[in-house]
């Protein structure tokens, strides 16, 4: 029997199957292998909000174009990071032969293949250090957009100039967004500075942008796990993915908590 998700419910529902044998499907339906190389959780969104994202550094082009193939026919998101530079713009001219829709990012080369991006209500500042943290933000900004979130942008604002961060510190309060993502390399305080300015959730994001004693993102990441100041959270060095993943996750989350609330006021 080969059943989509709605299909096993609406089964199950009607009597049609039992609770062992949709337990079954659904784990079967959880799991799509290619040959004998790849396993996709092509229900990781329906389970868990979250699109699956393929890692694609170290893995062989014809490989890769087996696995972006697969995952767009089982599942409305795939986010495949990190693409090896020299595979970056052969996969752009195979999306177009085979007619996918993606989205890209400044100075990145992880693509988001999704037909159609739609909306949780939830919003999320992305804000960078200086413009060589760009490809690491926007990253994270194709996870937010996947998960249904607004992103609210602002690049270049470290405080090497720090009269440039006060402006974009009103727009996200203004913008009333539910969590704030902070890429910065070098010492890493920018992250530090705009939690102190808050009340919103903070994520920091050290970036391997740093020369000598603390570089490659060390001092960034020591700098931002030291901080003296309340509600940062820090990620790994350079994990804009999983800074996206977290800063989607409570902001879809802070969404439905207000929606309830709302809901129990009318009724």
């Amino acid at each position: 029997m080969s059943l989509d998700l709605t299909e096993i419910l609406e089964s199950l529902e009607l009597g049609r199957i039992s609770v062992s044998k949709a337990k079954k499907l659904l784990s079967l339906y959880a799991v799509e292998k290619i040959e004998d190389f790849a396993k996709i959780d092509t229900s990781r969104k329906l389970r868990r909000g979250i699109p699956e994202v393929v890692f694609a550094e170290k893995k062989e082009f014809l490989d890769l174009k087996k696995i972006i193939l697969k995952a767009t026919s089982k599942t409305d998101s795939v986010l495949v990071s990190r693409i090896n530079k020299n595979h970056y713009k052969k996969i752009l001219a195979f999306s177009r032969k085979n007619k996918l829709k993606i989205h890209t990012g400044k100075n990145t080369t992880t693509i988001l293949f999704s037909n159609k991006l739609s909306s949780t209500g939830g919003k999320v500042g992305i804000l960078t250090a200086g413009t060589s943290d760009i490809g690491v933000a926007e990253e994270a900004r194709l996870v937010c957009e996947s998960m249904g979130c607004q992103c609210i942008c602002s690049y270049d604002i470290g405080i090497a100039g720090i009269h440039r961060l006060f402006p974009v510190i009103k727009k996200v309060i203004r913008e009333d967004v539910d969590v704030i993502i902070v890429v910065a390399g070098m010492e890493g305080a920018l992250a530090s500075v705009v939690s102190s300015l808050v009340d919103i959730p903070v994520i920091g994001v050290p970036s391997s942008v740093g020369y000598g004693y603390g570089e490659k993102g060390v001092a960034a990441l020591a700098s931002m796990l030291q901080s003296c100041t309340l509600g940062l959270s820090v990620v790994n060095i350079d994990n804009g993915i999983g800074a996206g993943a977290f800063a989607a996750n409570v902001a879809n989350r802070s969404v439905r908590k207000k929606s309830r609330f709302n809901n129990s006021k009318t009724s």
